[in-house]
């Protein structure tokens, strides 16, 4: 009898198999739809950083003018020759085939790395197009090997530099003789450019290198980016606006190959934009005007308009050519500024003792605190003896009676220690104080001077461990001793006093309509107006009749004041320490309206040389004012406001 076995067409332990199977279908497609689908930005923008590269392009700087309109400092272009090397992939190419069959037929054992073999290939191509260019030019230019790779791995979508900064005939030639297309173009770039050379140096600044361009609002911020270097402000007005002045960054997205070569056309194109110009205050014939008369003496001079504050001329000597700084500053170059002191701007940093210029301030106290009236006279003799001490009058000349319009024009010593010694200490330190001459001036400049000094009892005690005395206030009376202030705080406190106030806050941008004290509360001068006339009328005798001769314009009438004093410095080549004689005139005019303050400070260490406020700065300020005033008289006779002005 036969046996039939009975089998299930199903065997139940296979379900689990199908189940799991299933399951893990479920996750594949689950997956796939989940990358695909719901993660396609996520791979659309890592295929952008991938593949496509952005190249930064630095906006020009913004001009800086004068205060009727003339460029001070504009952008010239800057010619280079350069290779577009992603049009050199081929000739790349077949140069390294051809260097590796020459490697292989010589039969060497030892050859070159691939590495090395590449380079070679780039080089070679890149020699026979700057050969080109130096048949053109006459030159004999080499390709920098290391240079070359560095670029090629660092830089590879900027064009490549063969020859940088050509002459403007090195161009013609260039342009004329090129193909229009190709690999090898002229290239052009923005450079500062100064016109007025050396002038205004100090107050306009430089820029340098930078290498970080503001991008903020360009696409691509993910992507690998390339830039050419940009500038930024390192001194003066190009560093305290510098972001007023930065040009507005370009930027071009390109799409690359596998080796990083560009591929044309561009993604994205922005260009980019010029930045903001700056109109300053100054005006570059009086400018000019200060840089001639200072010649090559060291000093520094500043010109006020006294209504609104703006600086007119803002001088210090020695400068430099600020085309030497552009585009990079040389070693040599910096060597020789440093050298010659050149870096120092003395009419905002310089600090001296204002001898007797002070004794504006010293007959501003004395009259304010009720000490003495105009008309009072004080006897001197040639000297005036102050404890045991005798103090001299100028060259002990004895001036006998003299009233306070008297005592500003032959500059009595020994009237204003006695006016000094009834006023007291703390009145003349205070006054000094509301010329705000204890403090820096808030002009908008970087590195302003702030350690002016105006001692008081409290200031020697602190400093020294002594007591004040009656010597140190007939001392400070006349500009002498601890005192110390710049001429731009000096042609601050002119400019005040001329108008009748203690409070000029300079500017150095031409604002119509600006108040001179900077926005801030008018301080007025507080004394009786007989006592205000009294010290004009002895200003304007030191000009027509005094120690400022040297300073009198015809049909103008100036008020001013001449002042000597000494500071020690230690000598930057010998290390010793020797004497300096400062040479200081203030002014203003025209004294019956005054609308121009000028301070020239002037140094001098000529042994035996009696280095006086009015027969050196005097002439200073007279240059800066005549031309003022000429050109006020062209004006008003209808004639051109500036005539056309040459560097210095």
């Amino acid at each position: 009898m036969a046996t039939v076995e009975y089998r299930k067409s199903y065997d139940p332990r296979l379900l689990l198999f199908y189940v799991l199977l299933g399951g893990l279908l479920l996750i594949l497609v689950g997956g796939l739809a989940f990358r695909q689908l719901l993660r396609t930005d996520l791979y659309v923008e890592r295929e952008k950083v991938q593949n496509q590269r952005r190249v930064l392009i630095p906006g020009p700087r913004g001009n800086i003018t004068d205060r009727e309109g003339r460029v001070l400092v504009g952008n010239r272009a800057r010619f280079s020759a350069v290779l577009h090397l992603a049009e050199l992939r081929r000739e790349f190419r077949r140069e390294l085939i051809q260097i590796v069959r020459n490697y292989r037929a010589m039969e060497r054992e030892v050859r070159p790395s691939p590495r090395e073999l590449e380079g070679i290939a780039r080089t070679a191509v890149a020699q026979r197009y700057l050969d080109q260019i130096n048949r053109i030019l006459g030159r004999n230019e080499k390709v920098d090997t290391d240079a070359l790779d560095r670029h090629i791995g660092q830089e590879l979508l900027l064009p490549y530099t063969l020859v940088d900064d050509l002459s403007p005939t090195e161009y013609a030639r260039l342009i004329e003789q090129l193909p229009v297309s190709g690999p090898l173009q002229v290239y052009s770039s923005c450079v500062r450019s100064y016109p007025y050379a050396s002038a205004a140096a100090h107050a306009l600044g430089y820029v340098g290198a930078n290498d970080e361009l503001p991008a903020s609002d360009l696409e691509g911020e993910d992507l690998r980016t390339f830039h050419t270097k940009g500038t930024i402000g390192r001194d003066g007005l190009e560093k305290q606006y510098d972001d007023q002045l930065q040009g507005q960054t370009g930027g071009i997205i390109y799409r690359v190959d596998p080796a990083g070569f560009k591929i044309d056309p561009p993604l994205y194109r922005q260009k980019p934009q010029q930045g903001e110009n700056l109109m300053t205050s100054l005006d570059i014939d009086l400018q000019l005007a200060a840089e001639r008369a200072i010649g090559r003496n060291v000093g520094g001079a500043v010109a006020i308009d006294i209504a609104s504050g703006e600086v007119l001329a803002l001088c210090s000597k020695p400068d430099y050519d600020l085309n030497e700084l552009s585009p990079r500053m040389s070693s040599e170059t910096f060597t020789r500024i440093n050298e010659e002191g050149g870096w120092a701007d003395r009419a905002i940093q310089g600090l001296y003792p204002p001898g007797s210029t002070f004794k504006i301030l010293t007959a501003c106290a004395a009259l304010r605190s009720g000490a003495i009236n105009p008309t009072e006279k004080f006897s001197c003799t040639g000297y005036y003896k102050v404890g045991n001490r005798l103090f001299d009058c100028h060259n002990g000349t004895a001036h006998g009676e003299v009233d306070l319009r008297e005592a500003l024009r032959v500059s009595c010593n020994v009237y204003f220690y006695q006016v000094g010694l009834e006023t007291g200490v703390d009145a003349l330190a205070e006054e000094a104080r509301r010329f705000r001459l204890d403090r820096p001036t808030g002009i908008e400049l970087p590195a302003e001077a702030n350690k002016m000094n105006v001692p008081d009892p409290a200031w020697k005690k602190k400093r020294d461990g002594a007591n004040w005395n009656p010597g140190d206030t007939a001392n400070m009376s006349i500009g002498q001793g601890a005192l110390i202030f710049s001429p731009v705080q000096m042609a601050c406190m002119m400019a005040s006093f001329a108008r009748g106030e203690c409070l000029t806050v300079p500017s150095m941008l031409h604002q119509p309509g600006r108040s001179p004290s900077g926005g801030q509360p008018r301080v007025p001068l507080a004394i009786s107006q007989a006592g205000y006339q009294a010290i004009i009328e002895g200003l304007e005798r030191v000009v027509a009749l005094g120690t400022a001769k040297t300073a009198r314009i015809d049909g103008v009438r100036v008020g001013g004041k001449t002042g000597t004093a000494q500071k020690t410095r230690k000598n930057p080549t010998t290390g010793q320490v020797e004497r300096i004689n400062i040479a200081w005139f203030v002014a203003f005019a025209p004294v019956e309206k005054p609308e121009i303050a000028v301070v020239a400070t002037l140094e001098g260490n000529e042994p035996d040389v009696e280095f006086g406020g009015g027969r050196f700065s005097g002439p200073v300020v007279k240059a800066i004012m005549q031309e003022y005033f000429a050109k006020k008289a062209r004006r008003a006779a209808g004639g051109p406001v500036f005539k056309i002005t040459t560097t210095p």
